[in-house]
């Protein structure tokens, strides 16, 4: 007899056990028999309520904890705290209760539990609400606040967790008319081009999908290979191409793409976004630091902490500890150099990585110019505030800008030409 497909709140449950227990990221976990037997919209609300979880952490467990007289195992308190986000969220209290009651008693280290589960549900029902708006917005973990702080203020961190908070609404970059995939996923088109979303369901089914006329981008991340300006008919090699999305860019404004991947596993993401959409690229798997030819272009997304990435992927700063940042720093600044090798006699490079830390992005940039031989070359992108512009000529984004249409993830960019 087959298993039945779990249901949207056990499987969140699952990734909060794997996320907050064994410190595993999200995009890790979605996989496996389990996953593959439910519907396309049960994986999408599992995902979509585990980060619910994972951005609401602090608030669930100082609203659980007056009702627990000491802290259950891991798989149940992850019950309690899935229940306490929905129902401090305007969940149906008879639903919500009786399901986290049904996924413990299913336990069978935890079945001995579910009296207990349902006792403290049903004060979460009674007080929790009123308590919920009541606590600040959850924090970043220390790891990262800290150095935060000290870079952009007090103020901005705080600005940034608000955003973090309150999540991502869904941006879209076109294939062709930004407005007519607008009009027909029922979004808005952005300063800078891309069209966002709010209250999107899952992708797969919106319209345009299957026909390749749009794929899923933040509106910050879009901005990388705008800046490279009109790249028609020109070779460009995007050094770390996986998922694909600047690849797609790159092709639907006709450059002749060589996409670069690590793996092969990485690499058939980005054939299978060239697939959906009907757009061409040169597919090449193998080390960025050994990659030889030359090139009118360069874009390089490089390996990084990806903070700034937290307002949609609210497992990373549970999943890390920050430990390895100075490797990536180092490994950073060995890619940089080194595609600045593979340029043409007045090619461009746009270096970029979505972090919020200044040593992976302002740093790195300003520790290439020391080294001599490039100069930077000035922005100019629509729907940009000159405010963005960081000191060394580069784009600082950070997740508090355009917060009254939904903010943006963090990114830094800046793009270099060489002179010798």
């Amino acid at each position: 007899m087959s298993t039945p497909p779990l249901s949207a709140r056990h499987a969140a449950v699952d990734l909060l056990d794997q996320i907050l227990g064994q410190e595993r990221l999200m995009s890790e976990l979605m996989g496996g028999n389990a996953w593959g037997a439910m519907t396309p919209g049960d994986r999408a609300a599992a995902q979509r309520l585990a980060g619910d979880v994972l951005r609401g952490l602090e608030r669930a467990d100082r609203v659980l904890k007056p009702f627990l007289k000491k802290e259950p195992p891991l798989r149940v308190l992850n019950v309690l705290r899935l229940a306490t986000v929905e129902l401090c969220s305007g969940g149906a209290a008879h639903g919500v209760v009786n399901e986290a009651v049904n996924i413990v008693a299913r336990g069978g280290r935890t079945a001995g539990m579910k009296g207990m589960v349902n006792a403290v549900l049903r004060r979460v029902v009674t007080h929790g609400p009123a308590e919920w708006d009541k606590l600040r917005v959850p924090r970043m973990p220390g790891w990262l606040r800290d150095p935060l702080v000290e870079a952009w203020g007090r103020e901005a961190v705080m600005a940034m967790e608000a955003a973090q908070f309150a999540g991502a609404p869904l941006d879209l970059t076109a294939r062709g008319d930004p407005a007519a995939v607008a009009a027909a996923v029922g979004g808005t088109v952005l300063p800078t081009g891309s069209v966002r979303v709010a209250g999107a369901g899952q992708v797969s089914a919106m319209p345009g999908y299957d026909a390749g006329d749009w794929w899923v981008q933040d509106a910050a991340a879009a901005l990388p290979v705008r800046m490279l300006g009109d790249v028609s008919g020109l070779s460009v090699l995007d050094m770390c191409a996986a998922p694909g999305g600047k690849t797609l860019q790159l092709a639907a404004r006709g450059a002749r793409v060589t996409a670069l991947a690590l793996s092969e596993a990485r690499m058939a993401r980005v054939a299978e976004n060239l697939a959906r959409t009907g757009l061409n690229a040169e597919l090449l798997v193998g080390d960025a630091l050994t990659i030889d030819g030359t090139y009118d272009a360069v874009l390089l997304d490089a390996p990084c902490s990806a903070t700034g990435t937290i307002r949609r992927h609210p497992d990373l700063p549970h999943a890390k500890t920050g430990d390895g940042i100075d490797g990536l720093i180092a490994l950073q600044a060995r890619m940089l150099d080194h595609a600045l090798t593979l340029l043409k006699p007045g090619g461009r490079l746009v270096y970029c990585t979505c972090s919020l830390i200044p040593d992976e992005g302002e740093c790195q940039t300003e520790a290439a110019l020391e080294r001599g031989g490039i100069e930077v070359l000035a922005v100019d992108l629509p729907g940009i505030d000159p405010a963005w512009i960081s000191p060394e000529g580069g784009l600082r984004l950070r997740p508090d800008y355009w917060a009254d249409i939904g903010g943006m993830d963090g990114f830094y960019m800046v793009m270099l030409r060489r002179v010798d």
